[in-house]
């Protein structure tokens, strides 16, 4: 008797699916940070460009990656395997922080403030970015009502239509260079490839690769992919496809950055080197190019992440419907993004900071658990560790903290650029490792 195969799915659907993730990944701020990189790392932006990719390509596929091969049901459950209160701790604050509180306002008010205020006088703007966030968020919530068409709207139709307006920006600046790259500035001088890996942490994708994964998971399992091991395979197909774009897209925008100084000279960050670009080579159809752009970058995330947290939501709290909840936070989304975007970023950033190392080694621990089997202590101690690295990191030049802890602190490397917490991770994991051979290498079930 033949041996049953596993289903695979077919090509087209899977390039839609990896073109789906792309376009939720791909955000405003996905267009502003290798812009501002290149230009400020001029002739070292191929080294810089390559520690950027890293982290802002290399961490989310690894994060949709750990999604597909935890069999783990969401990430509720993955960050359940620390501790069941952590995991739904850790779960909540992620969600709303790349949902409501931060990343679904950014969406709009960038949307707004690279896409209409060329057209705009500097008086008066409050009443035209008021009705552009009602028409943004509306326009999001439609979309986002019915996941399920999530692959047909974003992958099919409105990511080519993003990667087109890109296209045509792009292929200007190889047929037409604008100049050649300056001298590094800053700390691009004597470190490019580590300040390009650090840049790459700014996209924040690391963070929105556990809940992208999800609705890849979702996309797969819809699809007809049941069995593990086959959703595993083609949810790293479809990262791959994603990743391959964003690693296209962000090489490409870094260029352009580093050719603009000779003509735009040097901008204090990427939206205005993108809007110098823009309008050296159209003019004001370059405006207009950059507004569809952005506001399809803006658009296919906002989409992704309402979906995304209305989803999760309606499993923690049941009676309270899929609709009900993507109408509450494109209302709640709306409201943090009329405060403006600066008031947003501020905001963020000290959450952002904590939260980043728990994601990092939440997807090294699911790597571990698939290859090695690790046991629950590896998870707890590995965990806690970053927990308390994070936690003091937070409150380093505070009050709260003592002179001779501070200086302590001080002390640890890489803490000045807020890698500290590495060290920390590795010795929690040592001692989790440690523990778990010495209580018999009990595994952890998959949650």
């Amino acid at each position: 008797m033949p041996q049953a195969t596993s289903p695979r799915l077919p090509v087209g659907v899977l390039v839609a699916i990896g073109m789906m993730l792309f376009a939720l990944f791909f955000g405003a701020g996905n267009l502003i940070f290798p812009a501002a990189l290149g230009q400020q790392a001029g002739a070292s932006m191929w080294p810089a460009a390559a520690g950027f990719l890293i982290t802002g390509v290399g961490l989310p596929l690894a994060g949709v990656v750990a999604m597909g091969i935890s069999g783990a049901r969401d990430l509720q459950a993955l960050s359940s395997r620390v501790h069941p209160w952590f995991g739904v701790a850790f779960t909540v604050a992620l969600y709303l922080t790349i949902g409501p509180l931060f990343a679904i306002p950014r969406t709009g008010s960038v949307a707004f403030e690279l896409g209409l205020t060329y057209w705009l006088p500097e008086q008066g703007r409050k009443p035209w970015e008021i009705g552009f966030l009602l028409v943004f968020f509306g326009l999001a919530l439609w979309l986002a009502l019915s996941p399920g068409r999530l692959v047909d709207r974003i992958g099919r139709v409105l990511t080519p239509l993003l990667l087109l307006a890109m296209a045509v920006l792009i292929v200007a600046t190889f047929v037409a260079p604008m100049g050649v790259p300056m001298a590094p500035q800053d700390n691009y001088q004597s470190g490019p490839f580590l300040q390009g890996f650090l840049a790459g942490y700014e996209t924040m994708d690391a963070l929105a690769a556990l809940v992208f994964g999800i609705l890849v998971l979702q996309a797969v399992r819809q699809a007809g992919i049941a069995e593990v091991g086959s959703v595993a395979r083609a949810t790293f197909t479809a990262g791959l496809v994603a990743a391959v774009l964003l690693a296209v897209v962000y090489v490409c925008i870094a260029r352009m950055g580093a050719m603009s100084n000779e003509v735009l000279g040097l901008r204090e960050n990427g939206a205005q080197v993108l809007s110098g670009v823009a309008a050296h080579y159209y003019g004001a159809w370059g405006a207009a190019l950059l507004g569809v752009m952005v506001f399809l970058a803006c658009m296919t995330t906002a989409v992704g992440l309402i979906a995304a947290c209305a989803t999760y939501f309606h499993r923690l709290f049941p009676r309270l419907g899929y609709r009900l909840l993507a109408c509450l936070f494109a209302l709640a989304s709306f409201l943090v993004a009329s405060m403006g975007l600066n008031a947003i970023l501020s905001a963020a950033v000290p959450v952002l900071v904590f939260l980043y190392p728990l994601t990092i080694v939440l997807v090294v621990l699911a790597f571990g658990q698939h290859l090695f089997g690790w046991g629950a202590p590896v998870w707890r101690w590995a965990m806690g560790a970053t927990v308390l690295a994070a936690l003091l990191h937070a409150l380093q030049g505070s009050a709260l903290m003592p002179e001779a802890l501070q200086g302590v602190l001080a002390n640890i490397p890489g803490q000045a650029v807020g890698m500290g917490w590495m060290w920390f991770a590795l010795v929690g994991l040592a001692i989790g490792l440690l523990h778990w051979l010495a209580s018999g290498r009990r595994p952890l079930a998959a949650g």
